[in-house]
C-alpha cells in the first residue's frame, strides 16, 4: 500500500533537488574552466588557438591528408576545417599541395614551423576534454552520453554547434 507523503517532504525533496542542480552546475563550471585554461595556456605558449594546434597535429600524423579528411578526424564541419587550414597556411605552418591526375585534390603537409610549434605545445594536442573522454571506460561514456542528450533536449540546443570546436567558441 503506497504511503502518503507528509506535507514536509516536498520542500525537503525540492531543497535536495536544488542542491544537486547546484552541484552539477559547479561540475560544469569546472569542466569549462579546465578546457578554457588549457586553451589559454596553449595560446600563450605558441600563439595558436587550440583548434589550430589540433589540426596541426592531425596534419603531422597524416601527411598528405585532405581537408575533408581533416574535418572527419576532428569531427568538425568541412567549412570550419577549411578556415583552420587557411589560417595555418597564412601563418606558413602548413602547405597545400595539388595532387592527382587533374591536380584538383589538395593535400596538406606540415612545414618545419608547424612542427616547431607543436613541440612547444603543453598538454594534449586535441585538448583536455577530448583527451579525458577517450580515457573513460565505455560504460561511463554511455551514461554520460544519455544524460547529456537529455540535458541538450531540455536546452533545445543547436545541433550545428556540435560541429564547432570548443577552442573556437
Amino acid at each position: 500500500m503506497p504511503t502518503a507523503r507528509s506535507p514536509k517532504s516536498a520542500p525537503v525533496q525540492q531543497s535536495r533537488h536544488d542542491e544537486l542542480a547546484g552541484e552539477v552546475l559547479r561540475q560544469f563550471r569546472q569542466v569549462f574552466n579546465a578546457v578554457k585554461t588549457h586553451f589559454q595556456q596553449v595560446e600563450r605558449t605558441v600563439g595558436l588557438g587550440g583548434a589550430q594546434v589540433w589540426a596541426l597535429s592531425v596534419i603531422r600524423d597524416h601527411a598528405g591528408i585532405r581537408v575533408t579528411e581533416l574535418a572527419q578526424a576532428m569531427d568538425i564541419h568541412q567549412s570550419t576545417a577549411s578556415n583552420l587550414v587557411k589560417g595555418l597556411i597564412e601563418r606558413d605552418l602548413v602547405e597545400s599541395v595539388k595532387d592527382g591526375p587533374d591536380r584538383r585534390v589538395v593535400r596538406l603537409k606540415l612545414k618545419p614551423a608547424g612542427a616547431n610549434a607543436l613541440k612547444a605545445v603543453p598538454g594534449p594536442f586535441e585538448g583536455v576534454l577530448p583527451n579525458a573522454l577517450h580515457a573513460m571506460d565505455a560504460a561511463t561514456l554511455k551514461r554520460l552520453h544519455a544524460d547529456l542528450r537529455a540535458l541538450l533536449a531540455v536546452l533545445h540546443a543547436d545541433e550545428e554547434a556540435a560541429q564547432v570546436p570548443l577552442a573556437e567558441m
